[in-house]
């Protein structure tokens, strides 16, 4: 494995690709990954970046989503992504810091940093049980988590992209015709502490995202699931940046489970059949590791 300088010239570059290709003609579309593994086949698609999902790894270690995982594991895995995708921008989705202390989150995100990756994904959710905001901190109380997590990568020497999710919507947080005015809100509060974007689950009307849209200069981020509109059409509404969060993991696993079932239950091995050979996944990881930095 191969370690990443928070003062690597590659890191920087790479922020600075992270940040571009937001301010492109047409939405960044993410496929969330989990490992090195799942990382190497979404880049050989065609990716332009990569981004994991929380849930995804969690998953992929054998937890629950929801901050089960510790962040030394999560750690790992983000510096096996980095180092399998060469030369691509990572973004981690680091669920709502791994702490609940704005000084927690900072420590947090430097360790990712450290990790390798460019941008992160922060939640609102999390706050303690015992807050009377809860499920999600105060929009002041994010604000200092994202405060904190700008301070730690301006002394890492990184443009770190900060993706700040709120959930809202998601949620279904106070009475919904409230709901626009608190995510504008937030979404104020989350700009002027250092955010760079906003991502809005559980929202998938267009008018309320371009609504949304012209309200802050944060680029948004929409969930892509079935039956959404299509990325051009969140990208005419203001949308810069559509995921898919735990999606590819879902139809990887259920397409497993299935393909295993026919083996055990029918004696089958069609569902296996049309798989890269043995020698074409070997060659193409084996080229990985000697192209990567």
């Amino acid at each position: 494995m191969v370690g990443h300088s928070v003062h690597g010239t590659g890191q920087l570059q790479r922020a600075d690709r992270f940040l571009q290709l937001h301010k492109m003609g047409s939405p960044l579309i993410l496929a969330n990954v989990w490992d090195a593994g799942s990382a190497h086949v979404v880049a050989a698609a065609g990716a332009s970046a990569i981004a994991t999902s929380s849930g995804a790894v969690s998953w992929a270690h054998g937890v629950q989503d929801g901050s089960h995982l510790d962040l030394d594991t999560v750690r790992m895995a983000l510096r096996e992504i980095v180092s399998t995708v060469g030369g691509l921008p990572v973004t981690a989705d680091i669920e709502g810091g791994y702490a609940e202390t704005a000084e927690g989150v900072g420590a947090s995100v430097a360790a990712v940093i450290d990790a390798g990756v460019v941008g992160i994904n922060l939640e609102d959710s999390g706050a303690p049980a015992n807050s009377s905001t809860a499920p999600l901190y105060t929009a002041a109380d994010q604000a200092a988590r994202i405060a904190a997590a700008r301070d730690a990568a301006q002394r890492a020497g990184i443009r770190l992209f900060i993706n700040v999710r709120t959930d809202v919507y998601l949620f279904g947080v106070g009475a919904e015709a409230g709901r626009y005015d608190d995510v504008v809100a937030r979404a104020q509060a989350y700009s002027a502490a250092g955010a760079d974007g906003l991502f809005v689950p559980g929202l998938l009307d267009l008018d309320i995202l371009s609504r949304i849209s012209q309200a802050t200069d944060l680029a948004l981020n929409a969930m892509w699931l079935p039956r959404a509109p299509s990325p051009a059409e969140f990208f005419k509404a203001g949308v810069r940046r559509v995921s898919v969060g735990t999606a590819l993991f879902q139809s990887t696993y259920t397409y497993a489970q299935r393909a295993a079932a026919r083996l055990f239950n029918e004696g089958s091995y069609a569902d296996l059949a049309d798989a890269l050979s043995f020698g074409e996944l070997n060659d193409a990881f084996r080229a990985k590791s000697q192209n990567g930095e």
